[in-house]
């Protein structure tokens, strides 16, 4: 008899982009205002059915990044592929999340990801113009707006990312 399906996701990003937050949000269908900040890396599970076949996420949710490369390549290791988050008010976080890709690339090679523009709830302060999304979509990536307050699209950047990892 095998066992349940298992893949290693992990979540990468700058310091306070709201990895942490949409991953409350998928797991929990929760969401807190309350700033936590994820010291090394904590992990979740979430059951999810794709195509038929039911799966477990193991969700890494990896300290925020500052862009010097202090990504530990440890954690990223058996992992099937990424949700790459950006804040969407604070354009920055984008090089960040650019510069993660690479590093990702260079230590695992090329895996499964999907980008999340998060905090899309605050347009007034929205910063990643459509051009900038438009490039980034050119790539053939899966970029989308999202919100860890509404749950805005973060059910959908999981389910993909977990059709995407089993395919």
């Amino acid at each position: 008899m095998t066992g349940m399906l298992q893949k290693k996701i992990c979540m990468l990003g700058a310091f306070s982009v709201g990895k942490t937050s949409l991953v409350r949000r998928f797991v929990e269908s929760v969401f807190s205002d309350t700033y936590l900040t994820t010291v090394g890396v904590k992990i979740d599970k979430k059951t999810v059915n794709v195509s038929g076949r039911t799966m477990n996420l193991i969700l890494w949710d990896i300290a925020g990044e500052d862009g010097t490369g202090s990504l530990r390549v440890s954690y990223l290791r058996g992992t099937a592929g990424y949700v790459l988050v950006v804040d969407g008010t604070r354009p920055a976080t984008l090089e960040v999340a650019l510069s993660l890709r690479e590093r990702v690339n260079a230590d695992c090679g090329p895996l499964p990801f999907v980008m999340l523009l998060n905090k899309h709830d605050l347009v007034e302060h929205w910063a990643v113009s459509d051009a900038d999304i438009g490039a980034l979509r050119d790539n053939g990536w899966w970029v989308q707006p999202s919100s860890a307050r509404t749950g805005e699209r973060v059910d959908e950047a999981f389910e993909r990312l977990a059709l995407d990892v089993t395919s």
